[in-house]
């Protein structure tokens, strides 16, 4: 029993902090020994096709095209598609009005990933960015995205992720600020080493030449876009300085709702990518990806279900104060969530209890997502989460 505790304690923390002072130890010993690779300043820019998938865009979508029109980037190397399939407001109707945008619209909703097979024959550029509709780029995002493409290792390139929170933030706020402002680190971390492992829809892009339709039942069809070309051999890439925001998720009940479906999409996507998971195919990335994505994604959070339950049996069969010490901060640390979750409750704002609040709710969900998914209850269609103003 004794065993079994410390392993699942070992595996949590590794997967949850472990990994990053790993991560951050390999990328220095690499410094040593091999240097980053120079991007030139006078490099030919690539043709560019902006890809934004949108469905009942109709509050957003106009604010999303201005941001798109601003971006810094030649205009002649640059192609702007709208794919609105499916919406049943004046989204379509609204794109429809700017000569400068391809818009692709039918009536019939077959999910974000049909939408994105269907818009792929149109494609005329070299690289393809996805953006989602309700995110706005920096205007420097897609100079930064595509000077990474200099390096022919380089098959798919990430941007980052930012959660606009405000200072009286929710839960819902301060918890996802400070998941992403982690997970960048990560991130970042990751390329240094060798390779991201995934992307986020917000902001991503590909050698459109690498595209390889995943399967319609998709449900993160992002991840599984990069992650397919980078089973290939390929390096997927991230840059900081090319960033999409968002506001943080409406209230936690939505911010849940949108970590169920990315969970459910997570065990479906571990299961596809076979390659990704052989340490005889590539090694290093195996690694990152089993360290970064699939222990958050399969065992962690039954850990600490089973971590709870062993220490307690532990703490009351043996008087040894080590072990009653370390169950007695995590009843601490539980009950810290379960404040959080009354305050939230009651729109009180501590941010320092959301944290653990939002760190249950984060692994209740990739449980949710799990059972949802081998239930077959998680659809491929989008769906679209509330989010803050």
């Amino acid at each position: 029993m004794i065993i079994i505790f410390w392993i699942s304690i070992f595996l949590i923390v590794y997967t949850f902090v472990g990994y990053g002072f790993v991560l951050y130890i390999l990328v220095k010993i690499k410094g040593i020994f091999k240097k980053p690779f120079v991007f030139r300043a006078d490099a030919a820019l690539p043709t560019v096709s902006i890809l934004v998938a949108a469905y009942n865009e109709e509050d957003i979508i106009e604010e999303k095209i201005h941001n798109t029109l601003l971006l810094r980037y030649p205009k002649a190397n640059l192609q702007l598609i709208f794919i609105t399939d499916g919406s049943s407001d004046q989204t379509a109707e609204k794109v429809k009005g700017y000569k400068d945008i391809l818009l692709l619209h039918e009536d019939l909703r077959a999910g974000k990933m049909a939408a994105i097979k269907r818009a792929i024959p149109y494609i005329k550029g070299e690289i393809t960015v996805f953006t989602d509709a309700n995110t706005f780029l920096n205007e420097d995002a897609i100079n930064q995205l595509v000077k990474h493409y200099q390096n022919p290792l380089v098959g798919a390139v990430a941007g980052e992720k930012r959660i606009l929170v405000e200072k009286s933030a929710d839960a819902s706020s301060a918890g996802e600020g400070f998941y992403w402002k982690y997970e960048s680190k990560l991130k970042k971390w990751d390329y240094e080493l060798h390779s991201n492992v995934g992307a986020a829809g917000e902001l991503f892009s590909i050698r459109t030449a690498l595209y390889q339709p995943v399967e319609s039942d998709t449900i993160i069809d992002d991840h599984m876009i990069a992650m397919r070309i980078a089973e290939k051999g390929y390096i997927i890439a991230y840059e900081p300085d090319a960033y999409a925001m968002e506001t943080a998720s409406a209230d936690v009940k939505e911010e849940l709702k949108r970590k169920i479906r990315i969970a459910a999409g997570g065990i479906q996507s571990i299961l596809r990518l076979k390659k990704a998971a052989n340490p005889f195919h590539q090694p290093i990335f195996t690694f990152q990806y089993i360290s970064h994505r699939v222990l958050r994604w399969t065992i962690t959070p039954f850990l600490l279900i089973l971590v709870f339950v062993l220490n307690g049996m532990i703490a009351f069969t043996r008087p040894i104060a080590f072990y009653q010490g370390l169950f007695v901060l995590q009843c601490l640390f539980y009950l810290l969530s379960l404040i959080g979750l009354y305050f939230e409750r009651r729109n009180v704002r501590i941010k320092a209890l959301f944290i653990p609040y939002y760190f249950c709710i984060m692994n209740y969900a990739v449980i949710a997502g799990i059972i949802r998914y081998y239930k077959k209850n998680q659809s491929a269609a989008w769906e679209k989460s509330k989010r803050k103003v």
